[in-house]
C-alpha cells in the first residue's frame, strides 16, 4: 500500500479538532464536523473520485500484520474517550446557546458515532483481546455495547435475511427501518446473549450474563463520568448525563442510517427451510468513494467485509459484481433522510440486481 493511502486513514483524526477548533471559535462554527461530513467530504470524494484498486493478494497476509494499521485504531479509541469527556464538561460549563449546543452534541456524534462506531466494528470483529476490549470501550462511549453481541453473532449469521433486524427491506424508509433495528437488536442481543447462557446452565439474571454486564458499565461510567466533572467545576452538573445520552443517541443513529444503506433491499435466496445460501460480495451494497473510505477505514467495502469477517480494513477489497452504490455513506445518508428521493435513487438499483440474481 502506498504511503499517501497509509496516511490517508489518519484523516478521520480532522474530526476530533474541527470539533475542538469549533467550540472554542463559538457560534456556528459548532457545526463544523456536520459541514464537513456531508457538505465538505461529498465534494471531495466528487473530486477525487472512486478507487477500485485492490491489494496484491501476495502482500495481504504481511500487510494485514503490519502494525501501522492497528495502531491508529488504537490511537482513536484513547481520542474519542478524550472528546467525551471534554465534551462533557464544556457543554456542561460552557456559555452556549441552543443553536450552539445542537451544533457541538451533532459534531461530537459525528465523531463517536460516525467514526468510533465504524472503529468499534472493525476490533469487534478481531481475535486478539486488547482489539476487543477498545471494541467494547468505544460502544460503551455511545450506550451501544449491546452491537457487539448481535452484530457479530446475529447480524453476520442472519445479513440479508428476514431474520436481521439491521437488514432494510425493500420500500421500507429509514424512519420505520430505525425503530425496527434499535428494538430488534437489542430483543437479538439478549435472545443471543441468554441462548449462551442456558447452553452453559447459567442463571440469565446474573453478573455473568453480558447484557447486565454492558449496561451497568455504560451506566457506571456515565455516573462517574458526572461525578468527575461535577468535582472538577466544584458543583453537580446535571447537563453532563444529558449530553452523554443524546450524543448517545444521535451517535447510534448514525450506525443505524449506514446499516440502512449498506443492507437497502438485499435478501440472499432461501434454499430450504431457515436455511440461506452463504453470504458473498453480492450481498451488501459497495462504495469506493477515496475520501469517506479512508475517513470511515475502508468500511465502504462493505461487500468484502459481510463475504470476509475478519479481513482487515487495508486490504478490503473492490469487486465489480458487488451491487454498488451512487454516492459515499455520507451524501446516501442525507438522501436516506428523504425517503421519496431514497426510493426514486435506489428501487431501480435493487430491481436490476434481483434481475440478475435470477439470471
Amino acid at each position: 500500500m502506498s504511503s499517501v493511502k497509509k496516511l490517508g486513514f489518519f484523516c478521520a483524526f480532522i474530526l476530533p479538532i474541527l470539533a475542538v477548533i469549533g467550540y472554542y471559535l463559538g457560534g456556528w462554527f459548532n457545526y463544523s464536523t456536520v459541514i464537513f461530513a456531508y457538505i465538505l467530504m461529498p465534494i471531495l470524494d466528487l473530486i477525487v473520485g472512486r478507487d477500485a484498486v485492490n491489494t496484491d493478494e501476495n502482500q495481504v497476509s504481511a500487510l494485514s500484520e503490519e502494525r501501522y494499521y492497528r495502531f491508529v485504531t488504537y490511537v482513536w479509541t484513547y481520542v474519542q474517550v478524550g472528546i467525551v469527556i471534554w465534551g462533557a464538561y464544556v457543554f456542561a460549563t460552557g456559555p452556549m446557546q441552543w443553536y450552539e449546543k445542537t451544533g457541538f452534541l451533532m459534531s461530537i456524534a459525528n465523531i463517536t458515532g460516525g467514526i468510533g462506531i465504524t472503529v468499534a466494528h472493525e476490533l469487534g470483529h478481531k481475535q486478539t483481546a486488547i482489539e476487543q476490549f477498545y471494541a467494547k470501550v468505544l460502544l460503551m462511549t455511545v450506550s451501544y455495547m449491546h452491537f457487539f453481541i448481535e452484530h457479530n453473532r446475529g447480524h453476520h449469521v442472519w445479513v440479508a435475511t428476514p431474520k436481521d433486524p439491521a437488514t432494510s427491506r425493500k420500500g421500507e424508509n429509514f424512519y420505520a427501518f430505525y425503530v425496527r433495528t434499535v428494538i430488534g437488536s437489542f430483543r437479538s442481543a439478549w435472545h443471543i446473549e441468554t441462548n449462551r447462557l442456558e447452553k452453559k446452565n447459567e442463571k440469565i439474571w446474573s453478573i455473568n450474563n453480558e447484557m447486565i454486564q454492558y449496561q451497568l458499565i455504560t451506566i457506571g461510567f456515565c455516573v462517574a463520568l458526572t461525578l468527575a466533572c461535577s468535582l472538577v467545576a466544584g458543583q453537580i452538573l446535571w447537563q453532563v448525563p444529558v449530553f452523554f445520552v443524546l450524543q448517545s443517541i444521535l451517535g447510534f443513529s448514525l450506525l443505524e442510517a449506514v446499516n440502512y444503506i449498506e443492507h437497502y433491499g438485499i435478501m440472499r435466496k432461501e434454499i430450504a427451510g431457515g436455511r440461506y445460501e452463504r453470504v458473498n460480495p453480492t450481498h451488501s451494497w459497495n462504495a469506493n468513494q477515496l475520501v469517506t473510505n479512508f475517513f470511515l477505514f475502508q468500511l465502504q467495502r462493505h461487500s468484502d467485509h459481510h463475504a470476509n469477517a475478519t479481513r482487515r480494513y487495508q486490504v478490503l477489497r473492490h469487486f465489480e459484481e458487488s451491487p454498488q452504490l451512487p454516492y459515499g455513506y455520507g451524501t446516501m445518508i442525507m438522501i436516506a433522510l428523504l425517503p421519496p428521493l431514497w426510493f426514486k435513487l435506489m428501487d431501480n438499483r435493487l430491481e436490476k440486481w434481483q434481475m440478475q440474481r435470477v439470471e
